[in-house]
């Protein structure tokens, strides 16, 4: 219970004030001309001055209220190294008891986990949202149990009380890291591209280490050793061996005493493409079709045209002379012999054997298909005929044989339950507004096929032919009307998406694989995607990091698509098989901020600290003592740290009691303004 003297004036305080003057210039005038019971009159006219100030005193019954510390405890990924948790909690225990034992405080135990999506340590942000449950007036201080590495010192509070650091490191505490400084996005097949990377020894880190050894290793193979000095921006040139994506793992084994190995080791996912695709489009004779294919390929800027065009055939003379026709003669033999392997696709638009390629370039054609190449035959009416360039060396290769029968009527091009499953043809869109693709007016009949069929045409006779030759591809369009879509007659069809496709499928790009395997990472979740022509697929092998395997069954959400979720429980490459297919992927950032920097600190925190007079000592030179000390004192020094009692407290109860009742007021200023009268008239 405590009483203090309050004041209720009964009028604003200004009048008050010029009453005050008036009584005082009064008295003044009064002494000056020497008037007898001027002392009187002055002290009735004072005394009512200070009833009008209505002086009360004033009673309160209280209850105090308990301080409150903030105990913080930094239970991040950093947290778990060496013996760090196991500090963390006898030293909380220990604060705990010692805090509750004095009187009057209470203690509050927060506990912070690694933020989401690799945000490192919010301590800060955890440390607002208590302080935000918490009235400021009861709060007496702040102690953290942290290696101090926290990452999101921006979002520090306004501290109504010291604030501590506890810091868990060693002095003989060192880590080695692999960073990598900088990896492009892509890289060009054939070209070398430059990782930059660096090895930095933190902390009390052995002083003779010059370089260490660094494994590289590619979708999960067997990794390439460089050696590479310590505390250095490296380049390192590597060439990339496949289109798509390609996993690369960088490492470094673990040394002897370090903190951690979980910043040994970084991923990098860089996508393979090629530079320039070099496309040879040969045209039998011109017809609608060749624009079509001309307008497509000219249309990509990363494609590189060679177009042959045949326009006068050797039995049309019309009595020109050769030398007008063209500049310089067309170069064949360099294109189909010397150089035929720097090209990524060789289409035939509608040719025959018309003796102006001899069989030995056709012949090399083949081989060039066999090793690796790709092929695409447009067929149009000769393709049927006695000079069809299936009657020679492509005999071999080509997946279709003609029956000599050209079709000529109108039918519609429709995909197989086969083709509903390939790639090539999966998921062709009908025109926009019709529910069917435009007709066509030709095709060429074809028998014994040996590749995969996925269009038929009139009389289910096969369109469309994929076929995998060797290390090549080959394709066989048997009809030269897909330019009537390009045209519009009668809606029309995605006559552009399946060129496309089938020219990407020819040169082997990994998103049109029929038979593929791959997945998907967001976050450490994974979409497992299983791509196949069979009718079902087993299930999915999953490898961890650390060498624990799953299996997964695949759940067909598409024709030929097979796919399923996965959780991956820790950061790293993760090994994917199914049948003769397999994956790698990495989950997780390449280098988790949580290892970024493992060397305890109170660098980070330092400013803060400082702003609230607080302490950073280290867990390892033992428990420090607490004292109690006023706001605005330093609140740390060597072996103590400090907390502010904040004297809260609830008011139960007001009681108020006038220290000048209206009657004793009157009867007071009466009896004086009276003596003041008999003074005057004694004189």
């Amino acid at each position: 219970m405590t009483g203090a003297v309050v004041f209720d004036p009964l009028l604003p305080w200004w009048l008050i004030a010029v009453l005050a003057g008036m009584v005082l210039a009064g008295v003044t005038l009064a002494l000056w001309r020497g008037l007898s019971g001027w002392a009187l009159r002055g002290l009735a006219l004072m005394l009512v001055i200070a009833a009008l100030c209505g002086p009360v005193y004033q009673r309160e019954e209280r209850d105090p209220l308990s301080d409150i510390v903030l105990l913080v405890e930094d239970e991040s990924a950093s947290q778990q190294l060496a013996e760090r948790a196991g500090a963390t909690r006898e030293a909380a225990e220990a604060l705990s008891r010692r805090l509750e034992a004095r009187d009057n405080t209470e203690v509050r135990r927060i506990a912070v986990p690694d933020g989401e999506d690799n945000t490192g340590t919010r301590l800060m942000s955890a440390l607002s949202e208590a302080l935000a449950r918490e009235p400021s007036g009861h709060i007496a201080g702040v102690i953290l149990l942290s290696d101090g590495r926290v990452h999101d010192i921006d979002r520090a509070p306004d501290m109504p009380a010291p604030l501590h650091l506890l810091h868990t490191g060693q002095p003989t505490d060192w880590d080695r890291k692999l960073t990598i400084t900088g990896a492009p996005a892509f890289g060009i097949l054939g070209e070398e591209i430059v990782m930059k990377l660096r090895i930095d020894d933190d902390g009390a880190a052995p002083g003779d280490v010059i370089t260490v050894p660094v494994d590289v290793s590619v979708d999960g193979e067997e990794p390439q050793r460089f050696q590479v000095p310590v505390g250095r921006d490296i380049d390192l040139p590597l060439k990339l061996p496949h289109g798509g994506r390609n996993v690369l793992q960088f490492s470094t084994p673990p040394a002897e005493g370090e903190l951690t190995d979980r910043n040994n080791t970084a991923l990098v996912q860089i996508n393979g493409v090629r530079d320039r695709l070099s496309v040879l489009l040969v045209s039998g004779e011109p017809n609608p079709g060749t624009r079509t294919w001309r307008n497509l390929l000219k249309s990509d800027a990363s494609v590189d045209l060679v177009h042959f065009t045949i326009l006068r055939p050797p039995e049309k003379q019309d009595g020109v002379p050769v030398q007008e026709l063209s500049l310089i003669a067309f170069p064949t033999r360099e294109l189909f012999l010397e150089k035929i392997d720097d090209f990524d696709l060789i289409i035939f638009d509608r040719y025959k054997r018309r003796g102006i390629l001899p069989a030995i370039y056709l012949d090399n054609v083949r081989q060039y298909v066999e090793q690796g190449g790709a092929v695409l035959l447009v067929a149009g009416p000769d393709f049927a005929g006695a000079e069809s360039i299936y009657r020679g060396p492509l005999e071999a290769v080509v997946p279709a044989r003609p029956t000599a029968r050209v079709i000529e009527r109108r039918f519609r091009p429709e995909v197989t339950d086969l083709g509903a499953r390939h790639p090539v043809t999966a998921g062709l869109d009908t025109p926009q507004g019709g529910t069917e693709w435009g007709r066509w007016m030709r095709q060429i009949e074809l028998a014994d096929a040996t590749g995969d069929v996925v269009m038929t045409g009139a009389d289910d006779s096969p369109l469309l032919v994929l076929d995998r030759v060797g290390e090549g591809r080959i394709a066989l369009l048997a009809s030269d009307h897909a330019w009537l879509w390009h045209r519009g007659f009668e809606g029309g069809g995605p006559q552009l998406e399946l060129l496309r496709r089938l020219a990407h499928w020819s040169m082997q790009e990994p998103e049109l694989e029929e038979e593929a395997l791959w997945a998907e990472a967001a976050g450490q979740q994974m979409r497992i995607i299983r791509r196949s022509l069979t009718e079902g697929v087993g299930p999915v092998t999953v490898e961890t990091p650390s060498g624990e395997v799953f299996e997964l069954e695949l759940d067909e959400v598409s024709p030929g698509r097979f796919e399923a979720l996965f959780d991956g429980p820790e950061i790293g490459l993760y090994r994917l098989t199914n049948d003769d297919q397999s994956a790698v992927i990495g989950l997780g950032p390449s280098a988790p901020v949580e290892f970024e920097q493992t060397i305890a600190s109170e660098g980070p925190l330092a400013g803060t600290i400082a702003a609230t007079g607080g302490g950073a000592m280290a867990l390892a030179d033992g428990l420090p003592r607490i004292r109690e000390v006023r706001s605005g004192r330093p609140a740390a020094g060597r072996g103590w740290i400090g907390i502010t009692p904040r004297g809260a407290y609830e008011t139960r109860g007001v009681m108020q009691l006038p220290l000048l009742p209206a009657w004793l007021t009157l009867l007071l200023a009466l009896a004086l303004i009276l003596g003041g009268w008999l003074r005057e008239g004694r004189r």
